[in-house]
């Protein structure tokens, strides 16, 4: 929260939080266009986006804000999993897709195992489906309290 774009409370946004799960859906249907052409870097790319728009929808939801996708990937661990709302493996599962983003977008990797790539790509729909689960499950009671462990901070 000391991040000048970092975490910060708003108002809850039903709407916000709509636009983006229909931006990672976006996401996963660019994903499948980039399996079908073989597009490595473009795989890895909007599966990692798929999963993170998912996230952000979820913080949408509970009134947060986040400009800093590494602050955005701690806050998911501290108010999202630590609370029960997410499963500690889909943290897992987004901070690998962010290594690989990072990975096959600012450095040339030679001996990239595709087939592999594209097998964890394949997870970021069980992943957005997840975290829709998971919205709705999430009431105000539970807004409430993720929005005081945060303020605590």
């Amino acid at each position: 929260m000391k991040q000048r774009r970092g975490i910060k409370l708003e108002e809850p946004n039903d709407n916000l939080c709509e636009v983006y799960i229909k931006k990672a859906k976006s996401s996963l249907n660019m994903l499948d266009a980039a399996i079908e052409r073989g597009e490595i870097e473009w795989i890895v790319t909007t599966a990692y986006y798929a999963r993170y728009f998912a996230v952000y929808a979820l913080f949408q939801k509970c009134g947060i804000k986040s400009e800093i996708h590494d602050c955005t990937l701690s806050a998911m661990k501290y108010l999202l999993v630590d609370e029960g709302v997410l499963d500690a493996m889909m943290y897992k599962d987004i901070l690998d897709a962010k290594c690989a983003r990072v990975d096959v977008q600012y450095y040339a990797i030679g001996a990239v195992n595709n087939e592999k790539l594209i097998e964890k790509a394949k997870g970021a729909q069980e992943f957005v489906l997840s975290v829709e689960g998971a919205m709705e499950k999430v009431d105000d009671e539970t807004t409430q309290r993720i929005r005081e462990k945060l303020g605590r901070n």
